[in-house]
């Protein structure tokens, strides 16, 4: 189901099981302009204690405890895919994402994951935003 590419698509990185890897000032460019639904697939403790994006989807990949497969993803994904919509999945640090966006790809879906994720890999003293990610890049973002 991918679109014809657009001029936004020159920055979207060639990726194995997935339409690609996307930065997250990219990935809030498309949906800024309507071009993508982001989708956070972190927990849902995750989305609450450490952060949420303003009207991202919440669909968590897998749930908390036990990290098992959210049962309700593929229904979830589908729907937001609906009728070839570009869909950008972000989660901690842009691994569960991979997972999630070859996951929505087999479902038939066009779907991207979010470089960085939401707080960026470890720094030298193993603390997270420190180094890339949503937050590190002064993206919209809330904390409950």
């Amino acid at each position: 189901m991918n679109s014809p590419a657009s001029p936004s698509d020159a920055h979207v990185h060639p990726a194995a099981g997935y339409a690609g890897d996307i930065s997250p000032q990219h990935a809030w460019a498309w949906v800024e302009a309507g071009e993508a639904v982001l989708v956070d697939v972190r927990t849902d403790a995750e989305r609450e204690w450490v952060g949420q994006v303003p009207g991202a989807q919440p669909l968590a990949w897998k749930q908390w405890p036990g990290m098992a497969i959210n049962p309700e993803f593929d229904a979830g994904i589908q729907a937001l895919g609906a009728g070839g919509r570009k869909l950008v999945l972000l989660c901690r640090s842009g691994v569960r994402s991979i997972a999630a966006a070859q996951r929505a790809t087999e479902l038939g879906l066009n779907a991207y994951n979010i470089l960085e994720g939401f707080e960026g890999n470890p720094d030298a003293q193993a603390h997270r935003g420190h180094t890339g990610g949503w937050k590190f890049r002064g993206l919209p973002w809330r904390q409950n």
